[in-house]
């Protein structure tokens, strides 16, 4: 498996309604709204490198009210 942390930048006022979209995405294992530069993070939880690309970037990031992401694997 492999691991990996999206941080996401909401559109003001967005951050709720993207923890409940993010949270229903599979391969999502954890995400918490946060005080600082990002306004949610993600844990995801997948099968391979690629599947991080499918899930970070296909799924999290065409969410509406998304403003940006950055995507850190897990090293172990």
């Amino acid at each position: 498996m492999v691991r990996a942390y999206v941080m996401v930048k909401a559109h003001t006022g967005e951050a709720d309604r993207l923890l409940r979209e993010v949270e229903s995405i599979e391969g999502v294992v954890d995400a918490a709204v946060v005080a600082g530069d990002v306004d949610l993070i993600a844990t995801l939880d997948v099968p391979s490198p690629a599947e991080v690309k499918t899930v970070a970037a296909d799924s999290i990031q065409n969410i509406d009210g998304v403003e940006d992401t950055q995507t850190y694997v897990a090293m172990e």
